[in-house]
Order: structure tokens, then sequence, then C-alpha cells
């Protein structure tokens, strides 16, 4: 057995059963591809690689049989890998990704010229209708270049989907290996949210008590995160409001306290709501400047407005989360409901906090039905939306 198969799946399912050709270019990136081919393996993806002759002299092909389990396709013969791999065949990959992308590729993709394994894959891969990743690395002053632009202009009208790239210190540097990781489970995943507006409230409010200092709730955001990802894969438009950074492919709006997401609210356009944030239930009257310390301090809470009654409206599916902690899970169950009933919600996800760790949680769904749930955010995130389909 290859060692491949030690890590494939570790970081989760998205990409179970799925093929991905990685088309390999003569561009300095070509580095990282040892990483992405691992991290998408670790997704369960099975990649095959292609490399061009010029990213040969880069990237030894043994180090990336290594990190893909397959000998990398340098040259096209009589077997027509190209043909089975991307072409009309019933062994036809789900995905070309081709990571890096030099300018000299983009360009003789976008006027049909296949001169290399590479450039070949893709030729079939167009032709039958195969979703295409491109993800371009090169200097900046080449990718500036008004004929490299019309000729990626020219290849997103045919349906190819670009990645990156990072424009950082004059130079066109590949997407970041979760960007490209993301859009290949778009790419190979289900269509069942395709036209559809997913909002994911994530983070913790923080309320001031002074200039200098606030009052919070724990929350990593992980959860948030997975819902992002997960809502992406299936095909929805995204958007995350959030306390912290989001990623490339959602609309992000930020927020800092209640009252932020009180002015926010109601202005949210979407499908499906999901609140897993950590929102105060408590505000402040906040102080002026930093309050002097040295001194005992007495700080009177106020009730906050509850943001998940300003979000449920007629045809929009609300999911709210609820976190308790030192009671048994038969009271947590009840507290749930209690919470579901008030804000009218389609679902709510329950937890103690002693129960929740870094990398795994464990909840109580409750919807149309119930469930006991216990394993990864990343799984949590997909038997929330299973369940809000169902």
């Amino acid at each position: 057995m290859h060692p491949i198969n030690e890590i494939r799946g570790t970081a989760g399912s998205a990409l179970k059963g799925k093929r991905i050709v990685l088309g390999i270019t003569g561009s300095i990136a070509a580095v990282e591809d040892v990483k992405l081919a691992r991290e998408l393996a670790r997704h369960g993806a099975d990649v095959i690689p292609v490399m061009s002759k010029a990213a040969t002299k880069l990237v030894h092909p043994d180090a990336i049989h290594f990190a893909t389990g397959h000998e990398p396709i340098i040259e096209l013969d009589g077997a027509v890998k190209h043909v089975e791999l991307c072409g009309d065949s019933k062994y036809r990959a789900d995905v070309l990704l081709i990571a890096p992308a030099t300018a000299n590729t983009i360009s003789k993709i976008a006027h049909g010229i296949d001169d290399t394994s590479v450039t070949t894959m893709a030729s079939c891969a167009m032709g039958s209708g195969m979703p295409i990743i491109i993800v371009p690395a090169m200097h900046g002053s080449m990718y500036n270049h008004d004929i490299i632009m019309e000729n990626v202009d020219k290849l997103k009208s045919k349906g190819v989907i670009f990645v990156g790239p990072r424009l950082e210190e004059k130079k066109a540097k590949m997407a970041t290996q979760d960007d490209i990781v993301w859009e290949v489970m778009r790419a190979a995943g289900p269509k069942n949210l395709v036209g559809k507006k997913v909002l994911i409230i994530s983070g913790s409010t923080k309320e001031p008590i002074d200039d200098v200092r606030f009052i919070s709730n724990k929350s990593s955001g992980r959860t948030g995160l997975a819902l992002a990802v997960e809502a992406y894969r299936r095909g929805a438009e995204v958007e995350l409001w959030t306390d912290g950074k989001a990623p490339a492919f959602a609309k992000c709006k930020t927020f800092t306290s209640v009252a932020d997401l009180e002015k926010m609210s109601p202005k949210a356009v979407a499908d499906i709501i999901i609140v897993p944030a950590a929102i105060s239930d408590f505000k402040v009257k906040p102080r002026k400047g930093k309050t002097p310390s040295g001194k005992p301090l007495t700080v009177t809470l106020e009730p906050a407005p509850k943001i998940l009654g300003l979000l449920k409206k007629k045809n929009r599916i609300l999911v709210g989360f609820k976190a308790e902690t030192g009671i048994t899970g038969k009271e947590l169950e009840s507290r749930a409901m209690v919470r579901m009933k008030l804000h009218n919600l389609d679902l709510i996800v329950a937890n103690l906090l002693e129960d929740v760790g870094l990398e795994s949680t464990k909840a109580i769904l409750i919807g149309k039905k119930i469930l006991n749930f216990k394993g990864t955010r990343t799984e949590l995130a997909e038997i929330i939306f299973d369940m809000l389909e169902a």
C-alpha cells in the first residue's frame, strides 16, 4: 500500500471518491504541489499528476509520485491518457486542476494549442465539458500583460475557473492551498445549493466597558468557517458576517458588538441563515476613556437584543445554536426546544461547553428529527445541510 493511503480522508470526506487530475507546469510555484497534492488527498481525493517537461526541471517526478501515489504523466503515448482522464470517457476524472499555470500555458489553452501533456489534457477537458480550475503563478509584469489578461478573460467566458493569483512583492503568486482546495471541492461537489444565498454569522461579539476593555463570549469561529466551506462546496453564494477574517470565496461583513448585528440583521438577504456566533446576552453602558485600575469596579449588565428574532422571515430557513454548561443531556435538549419555538427556528444545534474540543464536538441537532452527533466540525456542517435538505 502506498503511504498516501495512510492520510487519505484524514481531514474530511468532501473529495472522497473523486479523481483530480493535477496539471503541473513550469513555474517555480510547482515546488508547492507536493503539499497541495497531499492536502487534496487528506480530503479524500485520488490525485493523478500530469507534468510538462518544464515542470520536471523544477520539481522531481519522484516527489510528485510520492505525494500522489501515481507516477506522473509526462509524455503522452498510445495509452491516450488525455482522452481517458479528460475526454468523453467513462473513466473521466472529476476535475482538471492546473496549478501552477504559467503565462505560456494559459495562452496555449486559450488558443487551443496542445503541445504538452498538460495543455493536451486541457484541450480534451474543454471539449468534454469537464470542470477546469487554473491557478496562475508568474512574475507580476507577465500577469499584467494585456494579452495574458485577455486570454484569462477568454477562458473565464468559457467557464474555466481561476483561483488567484495573490499579487505580492511584484509577483503573481499561486493562491493559498486552502483557496485552491475549496474551489476543487466546489467544482467536484453536489450542486444542490446552486442559486441559493447562504449567510453564516460567526465569531463572537465584544461589548465595550470603556475605550479599552470589553466583555465577550468564547468562540473560535471554526464552526462558522466549516459551515461556510460546506455551503460553498454545495454551490451556494456565501456571505459571512464575522469578527475576524473570511475566506476569499465569501462576501464578508464584519461586526464588533450586538448593536452592530442589530443594525445589520434587518438588511440580511439570504435563503438560509445559520448563526453559530457566540452573541452576548448582555450589554454594558460604556464609559469614555480608560477606567482607572486598582479600585473595585461595578459593571451593570443589561439584556441585549436577541438577534435570532430579527432574522426570521417567510420562506427563509433559520438555524440557531445554543451552548450550555453543567446540565444533563436531557435538560440541554429541553432548553434547545424552548429556544427553537421562541425564535421559530427550522433547526437548532445544542451542545455543552465541556463537550467542545479543538477539532471535534458533541451536539444535539433538533429539526424535523432529533440527532445526537459526535464528530468533527466539518462533519457537523455536512450533517446540518443534509438535515435542512431532508
